[in-house]
């Protein structure tokens, strides 16, 4: 899987979120991200491990 990175907007349509949603998850540090010049960012392969860590801790 390539090191892509993604934006807010990105994440939150590949969640099928709002991008509210997905900025409130992750200033309080419940979707991996990090702050490039005050803007969010997010690696893809962070969001999948997020996604399949999410679906283990529900089960």
């Amino acid at each position: 899987m390539a090191d892509e990175i993604w934006t807010l907007k990105e994440v939150a349509s590949y969640l099928k979120v709002a991008e509210k949603t997905a900025y409130r998850l992750a200033a309080e540090g419940k979707l991996p991200g990090f702050k490039v010049g005050g803007s969010w960012r997010f690696r893809q392969e962070d969001i999948v491990h997020w996604i399949e860590a999410q679906k283990v801790d529900r089960q």
